[in-house]
């Protein structure tokens, strides 16, 4: 029984089909709608107390349907009714009226549906563009077909009104108005939604920002570049959201903000925001969403916008700033400056950014050339009287050197040691250097008896006796002879690290680890060779220079126990990570504690032998200096109240030196000797 009930259902069901005409439907429904004007006597029911909503939502759905039904591009008798006999324009017409109350809510929502939803192009009918402009009209929101001014934030529709923007649907470039002109309106509309502080409206233009700037077309990218003033608005508000941030803006505070994001408005004024946190946090949004423009968009699109930024923001706002001399507002820009490269994800805006700082140069450097004005600017204040300038300008560029632009090494660095000039040329080249001779006393010292040399190491790792380097078949020191050339580098006296209840030295390894492979994987795609240029093919056509950037570097290093302490880690941070990178010429001016340098020239083992001469001459003048030092570094250490006391600076630097050379020495076991990885 039951299965003849259910044949009888289906049988029913199958003979009802074919009956369904969509369009008498259709017309059944309109006519409810129009209907009800005649029949209603109760004008203050509100729309959502009548059948209109629902008849809205059939329409609709008999419009989809049909048009699934149906081959592309190929317009249903439902979709032609509606446009033969301009129902849009009399919806429009009775919102307009606003009667039953809430009515042009209801009709703008269909709107955006119909153009949302449906796959065919509506706006270039005569009929739906006169609709959408006078329903638009309605909002108080300047049309975006008729290229009139953005609105203001203020009188931003509702973000139910946008749950698909009208015009998002139109694919195919309408007859009426112009391309050119429609697209510039669209996009400067949905620029000044962009500012809305409803954070749903704002999203959703953004988003639709993006989907117009990435489509593939040619034509479209053109029409955007060529037909619209996309690229300088967005540049435009970029300059306009910069110029509202304090300039007086702590650094720390900057680099203690997160990321900013597109996709969240900006963070307000509450508990523990320093003064200006909100327009910063506008500022990175903005520049998170236009670098996202820029991934995403089409090629002529993303040139357009990276140009627009570099001639506007770059040039035209942040070159005046860098060059002043107001230490306030240097000091601001600055730091700012550092948010910014640390927000770039994008290559395209990221090259820019690099080759406006740096400059393009390539070319090995000659002390006093300055080809690039900001970067000698730039570079000379990693080095300027003011501390605060000097550390946060050295903040810069270790956020430069994170990022994955082959240039910025090239330029800062590599460029001055492709000829390896720093080496000795001559019967006693660097093929057959050896270490440093030593006096009577310390010939006796292994490895295995220096404590932060098998703290963390491997069981079997230095437990043969090391040979010596001039005995090995390349000349140069082994990973384990490099290693204690820098573990034993600060003498035992000033040594403090092995009094304190601290991580061993497999945290340094661990550290050095990460830092390596990070630094690895961002050079990886650069094709940086993996052992040094055979010194016959490397002829020098000048005397070695270690170019502007190591030499304030250098000489920065070479005051370490006369400079404050935040100083003193933001030096070392920054060639720690230059000593990370993976390129054998930078391994050997960096780690190589052997070379057989050229007269004059100096590398960053010879600095710090002459900063550890410094250091024990004066420790030598210092009454109980073992016992003050391991003061200090509890001190920094947070395990006793910070007091006041002769040579603080001094000890500290001492604590900052024994850190920095286990620093050297992890990341040298890590990368293995000069000639290849271990």
């Amino acid at each position: 029984m039951l299965s003849r009930l259910g044949a009888l259902l289906q049988q029913a069901v199958e003979t009802r089909e074919p009956s369904v005409d969509l369009l008498e439907a259709f017309t059944e429904h309109w006519r409810g709608i129009t209907g009800y004007y005649l029949e209603a006597t109760d004008e203050s029911t509100p729309a959502l107390r009548t059948d209109i909503p629902w008849r809205l939502r059939q329409l609709l759905d008999i419009l989809v349907y049909e048009e699934r039904q149906r081959p592309a591009g190929e317009p249903g008798p439902c979709l032609e009714f509606l446009l033969q006999h301009k129902l849009l324009e009399t919806l429009a017409t009775l919102g307009k009226a606003e009667y039953p109350p809430g009515m042009r809510q209801q009709v703008l929502l269909f709107f955006s549906r119909v153009l949302g939803q449906l796959q065919q192009p509506l706006l270039h009918y005569l009929s739906v563009h006169r609709a959408v402009q006078k329903l638009l009209q309605l909002q108080n929101v300047k049309s975006i077909l008729d290229g009139s001014r953005a609105p203001e934030p203020r009188d931003s529709p509702r973000e139910e009104d946008l749950e698909h923007p009208p015009g998002t649907a139109a694919s195919s470039p309408p007859a009426q108005p112009s391309p050119a002109r429609r697209d510039r309106s669209l996009v400067t509309c949905l620029l000044g939604l962009c500012q809305s502080k409803k954070s749903r409206v704002a999203l959703k233009a953004r988003e639709n920002l993006l989907l117009l700037a990435g489509l593939r077309q040619e034509a479209a990218a053109s029409c955007l570049v060529r037909g619209s003033a996309l690229c300088q608005l967005l540049a435009g508000h970029l300059c306009d959201l910069y110029s509202a941030v304090p300039a007086g803006t702590d650094p720390a505070d900057v680099l203690a903000m997160d990321r900013g994001s597109w996709r969240a408005q900006g963070d307000g004024d509450g508990d523990g925001a320093f003064p200006g946190k909100e327009s910063l946090a506008e500022f990175l949004s903005w520049l998170d969403f236009v670098d996202e423009l820029v991934m995403g968009a089409h090629p002529l699109v993303a040139d357009a916008i990276t140009e627009a930024v570099e001639e506007k923001f770059f040039q035209g706002i942040l070159q005046p700033q860098l060059l002043q001399m107001s230490e306030l507002a240097v000091l601001g820009t600055t730091a700012v400056l550092t948010g910014t490269v640390r927000q770039l994800r994008s290559p395209a805006l990221l090259h820019r950014l690099v080759l406006f700082l740096l400059g393009p140069q390539r070319h090995p450097e000659t002390p006093g050339d300055t080809p690039h004005p900001l970067r000698a600017q730039l570079i000379d204040r990693c080095d300027h009287l003011c501390d605060e300038i000097s550390l946060a300008s050295l903040r810069l560029f270790e956020e430069l050197l994170r990022k994955p632009h082959e240039h910025v090494a090239h330029n800062l660095v590599l460029r001055n040691l492709e000829a390896r000039a720093y080496l000795q040329r001559g019967p006693h080249g660097p093929e057959e250097r050896g270490p440093p001779e030593t006096e009577p006393e310390e010939d006796g010292l292994d490895l295995e008896e220096d404590p932060y040399f098998t703290d963390g190491f491997p069981d079997n790792f230095g437990a043969t006796k090391n040979s010596s380097p001039a005995s090995t078949p390349s000349g140069k020191g082994q990973a384990s002879e490099v290693v204690s050339s820098f573990l034993c580098l600060v003498p035992e006296e000033a040594k403090t690290s092995s009094c304190m209840e601290e991580g061993g030295y497999d945290t340094y390894v661990h550290d050095a680890l990460a830092m390596v492979q990070a630094c690895r994987a961002s050079a990886a795609p650069w094709g940086w060779p993996s052992s040094p240029w055979p010194l016959d093919s490397c002829q020098p056509a000048v005397a070695f220079y270690e170019g502007h950037f190591l030499k304030v570097l250098f000489d920065r290093l070479s005051r370490i126990l006369d400079q404050p302490y935040s100083l003193n880690l933001q030096v070392t941070s920054v060639l720690s990570h230059l000593a990370a990178f993976p390129h054998p010429h930078l391994h050997e001016y960096l780690l190589d504690p052997y070379l057989n340098l050229a007269p004059g020239c100096r590398s960053l083992f010879s600095v710090l032998v002459r900063v550890i001469g410094d250091l024990m001459q004066r420790l030598q003048r210092v009454p109980h200096s073992r016992a003050k030092l391991l003061l200090v570094r509890q001190q920094l250490l947070g395990l006793v109240p910070g007091e006041q006391m002769d040579h603080t600076v001094l000890f500290k630097g001492v604590v900052v030196l024994e850190e920095f050379c286990k620093e050297l020495a992890a990341i040298a076991l890590v990368k293995g000797p000069p000639e290849g990885p271990p």
